[in-house]
């Protein structure tokens, strides 16, 4: 028979240092800052992505207003008149493309804006029809409004058509670089 090996002996149960606890808290730290820098990176992309999508959409329903009415609607008056901070051409293509639903037959609905694009912010969980009612202008993903000019700046987009953009994420604070805006020309 072998002998058995004496067993080692332990001084005292075994830890982390300082320093190691230290590192792993290091690099949790950076991998976390990657990881909110890429959230932000991709939340930004989306929401580009968004925006260009949906004045795509508006694109396409002032088109077919056009085609109904003869011309575009005026990039003035509307209900962002009455007393919003938000841009008022905002809130005549807002009335142009969806307009309060009433006794009236002829009022097409060009453009079924989501509630998530009628600004501002509303209850949701108030009625389509509620929602609508409160609506003041059309916002953007960043909850800025979209702006929308007929005619449009000929130095743009040529003569005889609309322009429609919006500022971005920053909002006014970009209304003066128009390259990070988002916009149809």
């Amino acid at each position: 028979m072998k002998p058995h090996a004496p067993m080692p002996r332990t001084t005292g149960p075994s830890a982390f240092t300082l320093i190691e606890i230290l590192v792993v808290i290091a690099i949790i730290a950076i991998l976390a800052g990657l990881l909110l820098q890429t959230s932000a990176y991709v939340q930004e992309k989306a929401g580009i992505s968004r925006a260009q999508i949906e004045i795509k959409g508006m694109e396409n329903a002032l088109e077919r207003y056009k085609v109904d009415n003869g011309d575009y609607p005026p990039s003035t008056g509307g209900t962002a008149n009455a007393g919003s901070d938000s841009d008022p051409s905002s809130g005549a293509l807002l009335d142009a493309l969806m307009p309060i639903t009433s006794t009236n037959s002829n009022s097409i609905v060009y453009f079924p804006f989501p509630n998530k694009m009628l600004g501002p912010t509303v209850n949701s969980q108030q009625s389509d029809a509620a929602v609508r009612q409160a609506a003041k202008y059309v916002q953007d993903p960043w909850g800025n409004s979209y702006h929308y000019q007929y005619p449009g700046d000929a130095e743009r987009s040529g003569t005889n058509t609309f322009d429609l953009w919006s500022e971005g994420r920053q909002g006014s604070a970009n209304s003066g670089n128009t390259n990070k805006w988002i916009k149809n020309w």
